[in-house]
């Protein structure tokens, strides 16, 4: 079978790797379609700290038909729709015992710690496969893991409907997110400092953009809450700037998810943290949500698909990912399907 492997820092090939073999508790997949995330990029780049080594099969969003699996409680059978959870956790650790399984002391994500699924035919574990309906477009069932780690932002804030939700950050995990709180009657403002995206933001119908360099945007989000500040903050971008200015955007007793992943240590107003007695939280991947967020989109409520910049066929994708390292603001989230030729 075929399969996308970035080889070394900049280069990336379609290659030939061996057929899975069938093993207890795992189902073999025909991978039918599979997203471009950020971290595939930047794996691609050579810039992400946890790839270890080189060469490695990169891939975590994706989806595809199963082909074959053994007896198993979880009612996945052969012919079977689903998507891939792709957060590999231990089940022993303390965080696992809580429920915490997305922040397992030895977690592995495909494409990531271990080869990932950007392949013809993968193996995963039964249990981590979450059914979709039959229907469903291909090109949208990729789009179910970015939007878990957008909804889990929101609910590691807790938001409730009617509170506002400031976003940092517009790319795909923010602009997911803020289609999100629409869904859940929450208001979400959505900042960032490209003003494409901010545009891109408000044909998807999110009704409040701020750009900080160019605007005031303590006194924006001050005048869009009454003078009270954002209930809830998701900071999704992972810059200095975004994560010191959640600080400023939130209301007092306000809660902050850090869902984005900085570069390096940042220095917090501690000062401000706790005059405004805040509630802030580090959000990594997601937990239990696959089911919702597959209903989101399969249901219209998150019209995730709209993201979507391009659909290619499979074997476009090193290209792609070239294409994405060298200009990221042309594209949101790019989407190659396993069954198109070329």
């Amino acid at each position: 079978m075929k399969g996308i492997q970035v080889q070394d820092r900049g280069r990336a090939a379609l290659v030939e790797l061996p057929c899975p073999e069938h093993r207890e508790g795992y189902a073999i997949v025909r991978v039918m379609a599979a997203g471009i995330c950020g971290t595939d990029v930047s794996t691609f780049r050579g810039t992400n700290v946890n790839v270890s080594s080189y060469p490695i099969i990169i891939g975590h969003e994706t989806a595809g038909i199963v082909e074959e699996v053994g007896e198993n409680p979880y009612g996945i059978k052969p012919g079977d729709h689903v998507v891939l959870d792709p957060y590999l956790y231990c089940g022993r650790c303390y965080p696992c015992s809580q429920g915490k399984t997305n922040c397992c002391e030895t977690l592995h994500c495909l494409g990531v710690h271990c080869d990932g699924s950007m392949c013809e035919y993968f193996s995963h574990p039964v249990n981590m496969l979450r059914k979709i309906p039959e229907d469903m477009p291909w090109e949208r069932a990729p789009l179910a893991e970015p939007l878990v780690i957008s909804i889990h932002g929101l609910h590691t804030c807790g938001l409730k409907a009617g509170e506002h939700i400031v976003i940092i950050g517009a790319g795909a995990i923010g602009l997911l997110a803020a289609m999100g709180a629409l869904a859940y009657g929450a208001v979400p403002i959505l900042t960032d400092v490209v003003d494409g995206r901010l545009e891109t933001a408000k044909s998807l119908g999110i009704p409040y953009t701020v750009n900080p360099q160019k605007d005031d945007a303590v006194e924006r989000i001050m005048e869009l809450t009454n003078g009270r500040g954002a209930e809830c903050c998701m900071e999704a971008s992972g810059s200095d700037a975004g994560v010191q200015s959640a600080i400023s955007y939130a209301a007092y007793t306000g809660r902050i998810a850090l869902t984005g992943w900085p570069k390096h240590e940042i220095s917090l107003l501690t000062n401000l943290i706790t005059k405004k007695e805040l509630h802030i939280r580090g959000s990594r991947n997601g937990a239990g949500e696959f089911e919702e967020a597959i209903q989101l989109i399969y249901s219209g409520r998150v019209p995730a698909e709209r993201i979507i910049s391009k659909v290619v066929p499979y074997p476009q994708l090193p290209h792609m990912l070239g294409e994405l390292s060298q200009r990221p603001g042309d594209y949101l989230k790019v989407v190659g399907l396993f069954d198109r030729e070329e």
